[in-house]
């Protein structure tokens, strides 16, 4: 599945890899060196770190669910069950 990034993303990012060879490697690249190395960076990383994010999603929202069954585990008709224990006195 190939990564596809809005026009202003994009544009940002190539931004971004142009300013970063400018003052790291002290190179100057066009636009379209900067596109093909966002293509390739994104065809070959993507997946990698795309599939590490869905692993990373599944395991919040299993860790979310599981906490459901700690959340929902309320007592019913407690006020019988309290009340047979002694812990409620009647007001009489």
């Amino acid at each position: 599945m190939a990564i596809e990034l809005p026009d202003e993303t994009r544009r940002e990012i190539i931004d971004s890899i142009k300013l970063y060879f400018r003052e790291e490697r002290d190179e100057e690249i066009g636009d379209l060196q900067a596109g093909f190395f966002l293509d390739f960076i994104l065809e070959e990383v993507g997946p990698s770190i795309y599939n590490r994010a869905v692993a990373d999603a599944q395991t919040a929202m299993r860790d979310a669910v599981a906490d459901l069954d700690v959340n929902l585990d309320q007592a019913e008709l407690g006020y019988a069950a309290r009340r047979r224990a002694g812990a409620i006195r009647p007001r009489r």
